[in-house]
């Protein structure tokens, strides 16, 4: 015997409510995330292509942008800062309460990348970001003169980072392609980071 209309609409009915009930009894963490990385990178397209945002049309970030962006269960309110040498000394007035970091590197830029090794150091050894997971975006993976992220890993001498959970992750800010998969390893180590 087949359930009445009614019944499965009650049934239905019962599930969502048990589902609304969990979300309410745990509403969703805020998170902050600190996006730096040097001029051209690709931070601000990133953010936007996160907040699902028209990317057609993108400026230089001449001081920063805000934008709370949902995920897994998390509000994750994500920093872009300028990335401009002028900005840098700057940046360590953001600091304060980061959840993750995420640097963001153009594969494309192979005469910068001593340059963004050096601002990732001295990063990394900043009293106020110590243990904040790192996610380094390897960006711009679209076009044919990017580096793979696993080179850049090797560059960027990421093997000897020990204090803190790090992650490489090639990705397209412009295409999406990997934007996702490093978001949802930023929200597992928040997860674990909060705990």
């Amino acid at each position: 015997m087949r359930p009445s209309p009614l019944t499965c609409t009650l049934i239905h009915l019962k599930g969502l409510l048990s589902i609304l009930r969990r979300l309410k009894q745990s509403p969703e963490q805020e998170v902050r995330l600190l996006l730096l990385g040097l001029d051209n990178a690709g931070k601000t397209t990133l953010l936007k292509q996160l907040a699902a945002e028209d990317i057609s049309h993108i400026i230089p970030t001449q001081g920063f942008n805000i934008k709370s962006v949902q995920s897994s269960g998390f509000k994750l309110n994500v920093w872009d800062i300028g990335g401009q040498r002028k900005i840098r000394p700057y940046w360590r007035n953001y600091f304060e309460n980061t959840d993750v970091l995420i640097y963001v590197i153009d594969s494309s830029d192979r005469k910068r990348l001593e340059e963004t090794s050096l601002e990732l150091s001295e990063l990394l050894e900043e009293e106020k970001l110590a243990a904040v997971p790192l996610l380094i975006f390897a960006n711009k993976q679209d076009l044919m003169t990017a580096s793979p992220a696993s080179e850049l890993a090797e560059s960027l001498n990421l093997h000897i980072i020990r204090d803190r959970m790090w992650q490489v992750q090639a990705c397209s800010a412009v295409t999406a392609e990997g934007v996702q998969d490093g978001m949802t390893w930023v929200c597992r180590n928040i997860t674990s980071r909060k705990k």
